[in-house]
């Protein structure tokens, strides 16, 4: 049995005394009313006391906090609510207190979050962008080890089960987002969904960074999982959920190695982040921190997921590119992508991704042969990584208004040409 997880519980209880001191050593430098406080060296103290404790700290799932938002010039407040539920997830409805109804009809939208490590709050940009002119609701997926074994095992084909479920639960007039990993997922449930002549099929999907065929363009992220294989992934990278969580003794992909890898990505990048951050706090630049706390508070984030599911994917999507070479199955049934006929696509790349290469997504348009072209649309945002694809500046101002137009004009008999100029 690997022990990793272990030892890994083992240190971080090892350091709380050393947290507790450096809590208690903070304290007093920034008292207001110690005189040192306001020294070079108080601050000091104080910053490099705040640099260990949230560098060794054991981060909980952040909140979404998104109390309120702007619907037609007219601020709305905004409660959260959960309106589906299953024990590996639960739907997230943002309700908002409409003083009148909308002028304009709002598409009622899933954004189905990655499970790949981070909560589902890591697009809480995403949703904040979507909230001024649609129903906005959001996959929260649970973290494994917080989830008895009684419940039994999820795997990919359980999540394809899972989103067929949603789709029916809240079509027919459902338009879904998916960002980055369900891309794969969402597009075999709407594909079985087709094929099977199910209620519910989404009146579109929007694939955002998703690999759906990682032969192209392929990343240093598709190239390990491809060379090393799913077996290598299991005997290195699977272990057990200790004691004290309801999850104990669930096989795992700890959260923790996720993080890993993605820190290893882009290590000098991290580095220099946290000493800038130092630095900040030496000067007292109270702002500048406070971005850099905001970002890494989400960042260092993570959940574990399931063994199968893990294991599934990497074998599906990224060793054997099962969906674009016509053989993956969702159970015993084979997944079609010529089924699909009505379920209109939108594909969204990032010019710099390092994680879903260019082409990757826009390989959806070109597996679905029997879905029109009015139905169809790509975009390819110039200048921004995998994060930007979601999230940021570019995304409200260049994406995000796109994928609406693109969601109103499938509701209605509207053509996309102008919106296929547009991208």
């Amino acid at each position: 049995m690997d022990l990793s997880y272990f030892w890994y519980e083992a240190a971080h209880w090892m350091l709380t005394p050393a947290r507790a001191a450096a809590d208690a050593t903070q304290l007093v430098f920034k008292n207001p009313v110690n005189p040192i406080t306001y020294t070079p060296y108080g601050r000091t103290v104080s910053a490099a006391c705040e640099m260990f404790e949230r560098t060794t700290r054991r981060y909980g799932k952040p909140a979404f906090n998104l109390p309120s938002t702007v619907v037609e010039g007219v601020s709305t407040d905004v409660t959260e609510r959960v309106v589906w539920s299953k024990p590996f997830c639960q739907v997230i409805s943002f309700e908002r207190a409409l003083k009148r109804p909308p002028v304009q009809a709002q598409p009622k939208v899933l954004v189905v979050a990655p499970m790949s490590g981070h909560y589902a709050t890591l697009l809480r940009g995403t949703v904040e962008a979507l909230l001024p002119a649609h129903e906005v609701m959001i996959t929260d997926w649970v973290d494994a080890r917080m989830v008895p074994l009684e419940a039994g095992r999820f795997d990919l084909d359980t999540y394809i089960d899972y989103l067929i479920e949603m789709f029916q639960a809240f079509g027919p007039d459902l338009h879904v987002i998916a960002v980055c990993q369900p891309s794969v997922p969402v597009f075999a449930a709407v594909a079985r969904m087709e094929a099977e002549g199910m209620a519910g099929v989404p009146t579109s999907m929007t694939l955002m960074g998703g690999p759906i065929d990682t032969r192209r363009s392929p990343t240093a992220v598709n190239c390990l999982a491809a060379e090393r294989g799913s077996e290598w992934f299991k005997r290195n990278c699977i272990t057990v959920v200790p004691p004290g969580y309801p999850g104990t003794w669930r096989e795992v992909y700890p959260g923790f190695f996720q993080l890993s890898g993605f820190m290893g990505m882009n290590l000098d990048r991290h580095l220099t982040a946290h000493w800038d951050m130092f630095k900040h706090l030496v000067r007292n630049d109270g702002d500048s921190a406070e971005k850099h706390r905001d970002f890494y508070d989400e960042y260092l984030s993570v959940m574990d997921l399931t063994a199968e599911f893990y294991l599934q994917t990497v074998n599906t999507v990224f060793v054997e590119h099962a969906l674009p070479k016509g053989e993956m199955r969702h159970h015993d049934a084979l997944v079609d992508p010529g089924a699909i006929r009505h379920c209109a696509i939108m594909a969204v790349e990032g010019e710099n991704d390092d994680i879903s290469g260019v082409g990757q997504t826009l390989a959806a348009l070109d597996l679905t042969p029997n879905l029109a072209a009015e139905r169809k649309l790509y975009h390819l945002q110039k200048g921004v990584g995998h994060y930007g694809v979601f999230n940021g500046s570019r995304f409200r101002a260049n994406i995000a208004p796109r994928i609406s137009a693109f969601m109103h004009a499938m509701q209605g008999t509207q053509a996309v040409q102008d919106l296929r100029e547009a991208s």
